[in-house]
């Protein structure tokens, strides 16, 4: 067969794969999503098809858990300190632009700040809820210390003026040799600075849990907790395979008249998936925030008290605004 005969033969043969790929993927659709709209610019005759979304919002798959994403609605969070060294004490500075892409300057009060921070480490085993000080033009800046290398996470919870609150994430890498630690084991009970706190409930993936932590000190029921940032204690869940972040709301607040001061807490979330998930619990008692924290599955997965061995928590030397697990 001469060369001409031969390319015909092969453009012969692509023409009929082509044309069976495209019966086949007529009758499938698309590949994990949804069912495309019956009215398409193409059909209609219109060249170049429908415009792409000037936002990453349109990009984005709907109820995706927060804090996966840098960018949502229009607004990214930017990190500019990019560089941390293990356990040296560092500025860290970030932004978030608008869709307009300046620097937001306005934002809701929510739990009695404008902006909170949270950074854990990729394994979960560092956890810190920061607040950040505006030093203006639209700049954030707070003092954080990364015990060891490896890899972080950031979470901006916020709510720009006149929009819904969003939570981004971004990584922040710390040079040196790291060597990353399983998921603490599944337990109901955490001791942290003399404290104890047992928690109640189950996560079930779909539906709405009640949590209930209830907090005691020297075998004796903590009576008269503080209130910290509008409430007796704030709660964030991290799913432990991708650190999905969770908005976890509590239920009720002091001065309401029916929300007492302890023992108990009680908080309403609602997991999207199998899996284990990290609990952090902030409460203040005697001036000092302190951060309980707890393994809890949803469903079954491979982490088990069998598989991973417990760690005993550590001690949250926290204060007033910022606190570290």
């Amino acid at each position: 067969m001469n060369t001409p005969v031969k390319l015909g033969a092969y453009a012969a043969v692509l023409a009929v794969v082509f044309a069976a790929a495209l019966g086949v993927g007529s009758a499938v659709g698309d590949v994990g999503g949804a069912p495309p709209p019956a009215d398409h610019s193409a059909a209609k005759g219109h060249t170049g098809g429908a415009k792409p979304s000037a936002t990453p919002e349109a990009a984005a798959p709907k109820n995706t858990p927060g804090g996966l994403q840098v960018s949502e609605n229009g607004y990214t969070l930017t990190p500019i300190t990019t560089t941390v060294k293990p356990d040296v004490p560092t500025d860290f500075r970030f932004t978030v632009t608008g869709p307009d892409g300046e620097a937001v300057t306005d934002y809701q009060v929510q739990h009695e700040k404008k902006l909170h921070l949270i950074l854990v480490s990729r394994d979960l085993g560092t956890f810190q809820h920061l607040h950040p000080a505006e030093t203006g033009d639209g700049v954030w800046s707070v003092k954080v210390t990364l015990p060891d290398p490896g890899a972080y996470r950031v979470f901006a919870d916020f709510a720009p003026t006149g929009g819904s609150p969003l939570t981004l994430g971004a990584d922040l890498l710390v040079a040196g040799d790291y060597t990353p630690k399983p998921l603490p084991a599944v337990e109901r009970k955490a001791e942290v600075d003399g404290y104890t706190v047992e928690l109640a409930g189950d996560v079930t993936p779909g539906r709405s849990a009640k949590l209930t932590l209830t907090v005691s000190k020297d075998g004796k029921p903590v009576t008269d907790l503080q209130p910290y940032l509008g409430a007796y204690g704030h709660l964030v869940a991290l799913r432990g395979s991708d650190l999905a972040y969770l908005h976890v709301h509590p239920d009720g607040e002091p001065g309401d008249g029916k929300t007492q001061p302890g023992p108990e807490i009680v908080f309403h979330t609602e997991v999207p998936s199998r899996g284990d998930y990290r609990l952090f619990l902030d409460f203040q008692h005697d001036g000092k925030v302190r951060t309980a924290d707890f393994t809890v599955n949803a469903g079954g997965s491979a982490a088990t008290p069998a598989e991973t061995p417990a760690e005993t928590s550590g001690e949250s030397g926290g204060h007033d605004d910022d606190h570290k697990h």
